[in-house]
C-alpha cells in the first residue's frame, strides 16, 4: 500500500473515530478554506501536508495585515481556529519573540500576513513550508 494512500486512511479512520466519540464532526471547512477545529484537534494537527501548505490551529479572530508589520493595513480576520498557510516571510518582530509572518488567505477572501505568534506552530518558521 502506498504511503499516500495509508495516510489518507489513516486520516479517515482518526475523523471517523471523533465524529463517533465525539457526536460531532471534529472539523467543518467554510467555503474559505479554513476549518474549525475543537481545541485538542487544532493542537494535534500542525504541520505541512501533501498540498505544501501549512495546516494548523491559530487564535481566533486573529488579524491579517498587508505587510508584515502591524502598522500597515489590516486586510482582515481569522474568525476560526484552524486555518491553512501558504508560505511564511521575516518581518516585524512580535509578541512570540521571532520575525517570522505567514500568509494566507483570511476568513473574508483577502490575503494577508499573519504573525507567527498567533499560528500554533511549535517551532518557526514551520518545517517544510516554502519561504515567500
Amino acid at each position: 500500500m502506498s504511503a499516500r494512500k495509508q495516510i489518507v486512511l489513516g486520516l479517515a479512520a482518526a475523523a471517523l473515530t471523533a465524529v463517533t466519540t465525539l457526536a460531532v464532526p471534529a472539523t467543518a471547512v467554510p467555503a474559505t478554506g479554513h476549518a474549525k477545529a475543537t481545541t485538542k484537534s487544532a493542537a494535534a494537527e500542525c504541520g505541512v501536508r501533501a498540498d505544501h501548505k501549512l495546516w494548523c490551529g491559530n487564535r481566533v479572530g486573529a488579524k491579517g495585515y498587508e505587510h508584515r508589520r502591524y502598522t500597515s493595513n489590516v486586510r482582515g480576520p481569522l474568525n476560526t481556529g484552524f486555518s491553512w498557510f501558504q508560505c511564511w516571510g521575516p518581518g516585524e518582530n512580535h509578541a512570540g519573540g521571532n520575525n517570522i509572518w505567514y500568509w494566507t488567505k483570511l476568513d473574508n477572501g483577502q490575503w494577508g500576513n499573519v504573525p507567527a505568534v498567533d499560528v500554533h506552530t511549535s517551532v518557526d518558521p514551520a518545517p517544510g513550508l516554502d519561504e515567500c
